[in-house]
């Protein structure tokens, strides 16, 4: 069957390969000149199956009330007159409870391996390279109480299978030497050896180029002007050329939604609604001038809730959450703050490791939904699919939720344990090519 797939990052071009796997035509749109430029390009670049918590648990609501008046706290809510965020915000508390918690951390995680054993087998198939490094995720503490606070959620995730290991500062040492100097101020960490990081942005181009290859239809500097609709089903696609100036409508059998925090906003008008907000998050990427001290492992900084990763000789710092709507602009006053806040952490942990005199800031809209959970699966229009609302999540879900979109939509189950949207036992069939 011909199918289109509106959205270029990880979600939609890992859609579209094994969307090409299970031999369906592709055409994939996309505003920017290439693959990955936006939320999929300079995130933490974890594939974090052991670090999936929900950002709603029963004392989110505590640090997010002491957190309202900083500029540089890791999850920043600013009120805006958008019932669309007060609505999000308001689900959301319905999620801070411990039963919710375990409830959504049990989707997470198995989504998360099956993810993960995707893009494992993805990667030995197609031989990508993009600065990937398998040393597991040290999240580190500078804390007795933040400790004891992540020993206990280690052991909530050991109860979901989920190998994570509380250490000592000495045992955090010996995982990542290069945290010797900032020893003193550690009190201890998790680790989980399974986990690892890469380059999103890398890995989403390359495999774009890939389906390119195997006959995927590419229609970059288009914009998606309307979703339009007919006797219960999408009829077509109205896109605009950016260079030309020309509409057109294009038309498939099936349609896939993976615009990230834009998916919601150019559903409504086909009565769909998801609960997706955008979260701005922030990154630095630094060169290093002394790759020989830095560190190698990825790491959580659970003081400033911020990943700390290696690609080749940069350095990526990324973390924090702003509600403030769809603005992504660095230049504003709060977002000179927490970049700067990302930069000024590093220096204290790694001093004079890194180059911090051309910091490369990038933000990005992480597509969010209260529990943490995407919408994977059958819209109520029989032929739109949903593949979005991924939040910090996309690249450790992105092999995964392509492929478990992929066989929905050829009519075959995946295997994992995961509340897909629609009617999904409906039309199962032999895991076999399903013709169109």
């Amino acid at each position: 069957m011909k199918v289109i797939v509106m959205g270029a990052g990880i979600i939609g071009i890992s859609t579209a390969w094994y969307l090409l796997e299970q031999g369906h035509e592709v055409t994939v749109i996309d505003r920017q000149p290439d693959a990955a430029m936006e939320t999929s390009k300079a995130n933490g670049a974890q594939i974090s199956v052991s670090f999936c918590e929900p950002w709603a648990n029963a004392a989110a609501p505590f640090k997010v009330a002491k957190w309202l008046l900083r500029d540089d706290s890791p999850l920043l809510f600013r009120p805006k007159l958008d019932p669309r965020q007060w609505i999000w915000g308001l689900s959301f508390l319905t999620q801070c409870t411990d039963a919710a918690f375990e409830r959504n951390v049990q989707q997470l995680v198995a989504l998360g391996r099956y993810s993960h054993a995707s893009l494992k087998a993805l990667v030995a198939q197609t031989g990508i390279q993009y600065d990937r490094v398998e040393r597991g995720i040290l999240h580190f503490f500078s804390s007795e109480h933040d400790l004891e606070t992540g020993a206990a959620a280690a052991e909530v995730m050991r109860r979901h299978g989920v190998d994570r290991r509380v250490l000592s500062r000495e045992e955090v040492l010996k995982v990542e030497p290069a945290l010797a100097s900032f020893g003193p101020r550690l009190h201890g960490g998790t680790y989980t050896p399974s986990d690892e990081s890469g380059d999103a942005w890398v890995f989403t181009r390359e495999l774009a180029r890939l389906c390119a290859q195997r006959g995927a239809t590419f229609l970059y500097e288009h914009d998606i002007v309307e979703i339009q609709s007919a006797g219960g089903q999408v009829s077509g696609v109205r896109v605009g050329d950016q260079r030309t100036g020309k509409r057109q409508t294009l038309t498939a059998d099936h349609y896939v939604a993976a615009m990230g925090s834009f998916t919601a906003p150019l559903l409504r008008p086909l009565g769909i609604t998801l609960n997706i907000y955008p979260a701005k998050g922030y990154s630095a990427t630094l060169r290093l001038k002394h790759p020989e001290r830095a560190s190698v492992v990825s790491m959580i900084d659970d003081a400033r809730k911020i990943a700390i990763s290696r690609l080749g000789d940069h350095i990526r710092i990324a973390g924090t959450a702003e509600l403030a709507g769809y603005d992504t602009r660095l230049d504003t006053p709060t977002a000179k703050v927490r970049c700067h806040a990302l930069v000024q952490r590093y220096e204290e942990i790694f001093p004079g490791v890194a180059d911090t005199t051309e910091p490369n800031f990038w933000a990005g809209l992480r597509p969010s939904t209260p529990t943490n959970i995407p919408y994977i699966g059958r819209s109520k229009i029989a032929n739109l699919w949903l593949n979005a609302g991924h939040g910090t999540l996309g690249w450790t879900h992105g092999a995964g939720s392509g492929r478990a979109l992929a066989e929905l939509m050829s009519g075959l189950r995946p295997e994992m344990d995961f509340g897909f949207c629609g009617d999904v036992s409906a039309a199962v069939r032999p895991r076999a090519m399903v013709s169109a």
